[in-house]
């Protein structure tokens, strides 16, 4: 059976692509930058005009750069784009079910938190997803006990079972093993959600899909 296909934008190393795959999507890859990481079809562009034509698109997943919006961002003052009202606007106006990822603070609309530790991930990274579609997202372990990283930048840090960083650092192999991504490189990891969010959220879009009918396969 043909796969419905979900449009990507934003894609950078494909870690929500392999969690909507895995939801039963074929995914086509959008960014501005180089991708040879990324695990399916890719297509250098913009990704607020995208280069494809969009007829046998099912469905869209963006994740607009969230620098602005971290909070590295408020320590640093650092002045990054800003694209989600953009990205948001660029998705309604398509007509079909999508759905936007940021970081906890950005300016996603009744978004759900899914949370790496309620997925059984030894990783926390809260991930907002707003959708024009009923989502549901996960929820939190109170304390979220156990042994976990953190991934950002070019480290991976252990945390002691209060939630606080214990400082050891504990090599990329350890952060790809807690994320669920064997593919990426440091740098892309550091950027990249977890493939078990998006396979959650993915398969919430496709009962969607299939509820509706709408879903055009090719």
């Amino acid at each position: 059976m043909a796969r419905p296909v979900l449009l990507d934008l934003f894609c950078g190393a494909g870690g929500a692509a392999v969690g909507y795959h895995r939801a039963g999507f074929r995914i086509i890859g959008i960014d501005n930058q180089p991708q040879p990481n990324y695990p399916f079809e890719f297509r250098r562009g913009n990704a607020l005009c995208p280069p494809i034509g969009m007829s046998h698109i099912a469905a869209i997943h963006a994740s607009p750069p969230c620098q602005a919006y971290s909070q590295a961002n408020y320590i640093h003052d650092t002045k990054h784009p800003e694209l989600v009202e953009a990205t948001r606007s660029l998705l309604v106006d398509s007509g079909l079910p999508y759905v936007i990822e940021n970081v906890v603070g950005a300016p996603l609309v009744d978004p759900v938190v899914v949370c790496g530790r309620a997925l059984g991930l030894a990783v926390k990274r809260h991930r907002l997803f707003e959708s024009n579609i009923a989502l549901v997202g996960t929820t939190c372990p109170p304390g979220h006990p156990g042994g976990w990283v953190s991934v950002f930048g070019n480290t991976v840090l252990a945390r002691a079972h209060s939630g606080e960083m214990n400082r050891a650092h504990v090599g990329v192999e350890r952060g790809r093993r807690a994320m669920g991504i064997d593919w990426m490189a440091m740098p892309e990891l550091s950027q990249a959600i977890p493939p078990a969010y998006t396979e959650w959220v993915g398969a919430q879009l496709m009962a969607a899909l299939n509820a509706s009918a709408r879903s055009p396969l090719i």
